[in-house]
């Protein structure tokens, strides 16, 4: 497995790697030694089995985020970075398959430069990940084609947002160079399920010339334990024990997003004006490396802030159990950026989002939640990304969410959907057999 070294991609890779063990299939997972660190310092199962190949890549910078812009620019370095591990990947791929009856490569769609060299070994075959929806995929190849119309497509006319402001320049020649190289694939693999994603899964059959798409999504746990591997709970599930059911929204924008001060201030307002219990997850983005010694900025409120909701609401600033705390029955509502990990992650627990898309996939993400699945609403608007929402905008959402009835149609639609979804990861249901039918293809 050759994730991409955002969070967000190394996280989805773990995950995956637990289920192919599963199988008693040995899995190498493979990155830069500073990613590698940080994909298992935050992952909260057990890594025993999984062969970690941490590879030296050259000194990268790794400067603070800048909150004057949407996009982690301040990245960019570190992307770059792992353009270096195609050499130690092709090392690797000619050991192992010179010992094993086949080696499978399943490489983030951004790191197919990377894997380029499995193409030219007979015995390895190459898959790409894509790390968002088949939603948001297939309306990129989609508009790219000139919008033609296909039988069973649905996108909301008038609703897709652009894709300007979604990536910087540089990102954007970065992307278009791995886009050359995934000609040499063997098949695509998504982290979705065709509960939620199947008729856009038929259609990505259309844009990606007859290659085969396994669906084999959720990758992360459907249930979870209430105590890590590594330890103790954090602080902040004792404080949701403490609350009633679907009482709490969940505020977090992810770790690539970094607020200004102004919107801090507003959220902050909005969330005090809501009158509704929180939890709030209030860090920077990550750096690109995040051992990098230079100490985060914290966020203090001027105005007494924190003092005045002792008991009614928390803000965390530290690594938050992201899983644990949708799970929780006291949580109700997300505030969310809308990566695709955080939807998925609240559409298995049942969990209802309120949109506020950044950056990159999320736009899209934000439309196919609130729009096609119908169980979230917008905060803030992609044409107006550039606007600071206002405390009675934040608390008009959080208010819509978690008191009318309309908040409560989606809660109930979230449940449906996690219920579906759990139903078809158990014995002869269709998420389950997809996966039996993905690990007799490759095991053959």
């Amino acid at each position: 497995m050759i994730p991409f070294s955002a969070q967000g991609h190394l996280n989805q890779l773990m995950h995956f790697a637990r289920q192919i063990l599963l199988h008693n299939i040995p899995v190498h997972y493979v990155s830069t030694v500073t990613h590698i660190r940080q994909a298992t310092l935050r992952y909260n199962n057990s890594t025993s089995n999984i062969h970690f190949h941490a590879f030296q890549v050259p000194h990268f910078v790794s400067p603070p985020p800048n909150p004057e812009e949407n996009h982690p620019s301040h990245l960019l370095p570190s992307f770059e970075a792992t353009s270096h591990l195609r050499e130690p990947v092709r090392e690797l791929l000619q050991s192992l398959s010179s010992q094993a009856k086949r080696v499978i490569v399943i490489h983030d769609s951004v790191m197919a430069s990377v894997a380029q060299d499995a193409t030219n070994m007979p015995n390895v075959e190459n898959y790409t990940f894509h790390s968002t929806c088949a939603f948001t995929t297939f309306v990129y190849f989609w508009k790219k084609m000139g919008r033609p119309s296909f039988e069973g497509l649905h996108v909301p006319e008038g609703k897709l947002p652009s894709f300007e402001g979604c990536f910087p320049t540089q990102f954007l020649d970065f992307l278009i160079a791995q886009s050359e190289f995934l000609k040499f694939s063997d098949g695509n693999i998504f982290n979705t399920s065709r509960e939620i994603d199947g008729v856009y899964l038929e259609l990505m059959k259309g844009v990606t010339g007859g290659k085969k798409i396994w669906a084999l999504g959720p990758f992360n746990p459907l249930t979870v334990e209430k105590k890590g591997s590594k330890g103790r709970r954090h602080s902040c599930m004792e404080w949701l024990d403490k609350q009633e059911p679907k009482s709490v929204i969940y505020v977090s924008f992810g770790t690539t997003t970094t607020l200004k001060a102004e919107q801090i201030q507003q959220i902050a307002t909005g969330l005090e004006q809501s009158k509704q219990k929180f939890i709030w997850v209030l860090r920077d983005a990550d750096k690109g490396d995040i051992f990098d010694a230079n100490e985060a900025k914290r966020h203090d409120f001027s105005n007494g802030f924190e003092e005045r909701f002792e008991g009614i609401g928390l803000v965390v600033r530290d690594w938050a159990p992201q899983l644990e705390i949708l799970n929780h029955p006291s949580t109700g509502g997300f505030v969310s950026h809308c990566g695709w990990n955080s939807c998925l992650e609240s559409i298995t627990m049942g969990v209802p989002i309120a949109a506020w898309p950044m950056h990159s996939d999320q736009p899209r993400n934000s439309v196919f939640m609130t729009q096609v699945l119908k169980v979230g609403l917008v905060v803030k608007d992609w044409a107006k990304r550039d606007v600071l929402v206002t405390a009675s905008v934040v608390e008009n959402a959080v208010r819509r969410l978690m008191e009318t009835k309309e908040g409560d149609e989606m809660r109930e639609r979230a449940l449906r959907l996690k219920n579906a979804i759990h139903r078809s990861m158990d014995e002869g249901g269709a998420s389950r057999m997809e996966m039996e039918s993905f690990i007799a293809h490759i095991t053959k």
